[in-house]
């Protein structure tokens, strides 16, 4: 949150020797980065893209799915249609580029930290 302006009005009639302020206030929200970072809980691994031949290979792939896709009529309902394109690409990317790793995190709080703790609490 920032604070942009504060002016004082003087002479506004509030029955005490205060003085009237507003506060111009600026909100600004923040996607955190987990939530930004996720689709639809599936990462791929987007790192096999910078190999040459598994690119091409992703290209072509797409290129023949989405040339199955112009054969449909356009009386087909938007949502259909877009369910369809995304799911095509999801396929195609799940298949040549297989899903990312997920980081195994250790924990911060481990057996040697829980020494310590006890080794302080006999001595404490």
């Amino acid at each position: 949150m920032s604070i942009i302006d504060v002016p004082s009005f003087r002479g506004v009639d509030l029955a005490t020797d205060h003085y009237l302020m507003v506060a111009e206030v600026r909100e600004r929200l923040a996607v955190s980065k987990k939530a930004a970072q996720r689709f639809d809980g599936e990462g791929f691994n987007l790192r096999k893209l910078n190999d040459l031949e598994v690119r091409k290979q992703y290209q072509i792939e797409i290129t023949n799915r989405f040339a199955t896709l112009e054969n449909l009529s356009d009386d087909e309902d938007i949502n259909k249609a877009w369910e369809n394109i995304n799911e095509n690409i999801k396929t195609s990317a799940k298949e040549r580029l297989g899903l990312q790793e997920l980081k195994q995190h250790k924990p911060w709080f481990d057996e040697k930290c829980l020494r310590f703790f006890f080794r302080s609490m006999e001595a404490g």
